[in-house]
């Protein structure tokens, strides 16, 4: 049975915790052709073929194809998948995509009506917007954790399900739905910035 996104095509640059998740929900889930768009290596430099990948939970139900996006030929190959897309989306800090060449403005000048997903640790500016984030300190800093486990215990580390999963994949997936239906509507992309 198809999905209730099936028709629906959309790029994910890989990356790790809530983006993987996001295309998971978008492919597996609900029938989307996710795209995902994985750093070439030095030993897939001579071939960039589509392959499997083997993670059997979030990486499940999508295709991958390898581009050495530093390349110009690997980027002309992504702008040419984007230019066909529905919506693409990305984890990485800011300003990676946009030194890529990638940024929303290049990529929603090649595809008015693409839907442009961001997801940052800590938002797109602010003091800890370079900086690495994990689910724990997300978690712990909002306050999330002190309510979790025993009142005595120390908390009970909820694996990376609730700042990762919950608070940053769905909430991206979320937002990017509701823009894919205001795309329908309008023909106008956006930018979604989730953190």
């Amino acid at each position: 049975m198809a999905g209730p996104l099936a028709g629906l095509t959309i790029i994910e640059f890989a990356g790790l915790g809530p983006g993987p998740f996001c295309g998971m929900m978008f492919a597996e889930d609900m029938g989307a052709d996710v795209i995902r768009i994985d750093r070439m290596s030095a030993r897939d430099q001579m071939q960039s073929e589509i392959f499997k990948r083997s993670d059997p939970v979030v990486d499940r139900g999508r295709r991958s194809l390898c581009l050495d996006l530093k390349n110009p030929s690997g980027k002309e190959a992504a702008l040419r998948l984007i230019a066909r897309a529905d919506a693409l989306f990305e984890g990485f800090r800011p300003g990676v995509m946009e030194k890529l060449g990638l940024g929303p403005d290049v990529c929603l000048a090649h595809n008015g009506r693409l839907v442009y997903g961001r997801m940052t640790g800590w938002g797109q500016t602010g003091p800890l917007a370079l900086a690495a984030g994990h689910d724990i300190n997300y978690i712990a800093l909002s306050g999330v954790l002190h309510a979790m486990g025993p009142k005595a215990l120390p908390p009970t580390v909820p694996l990376n399900l609730i700042g990762d999963y919950a608070g940053g994949g769905m909430m991206l997936a979320f937002g990017m739905v509701c823009a894919l239906l205001e795309a329908k509507k309008s023909g106008n992309g956006q930018i979604i910035d989730a953190a």
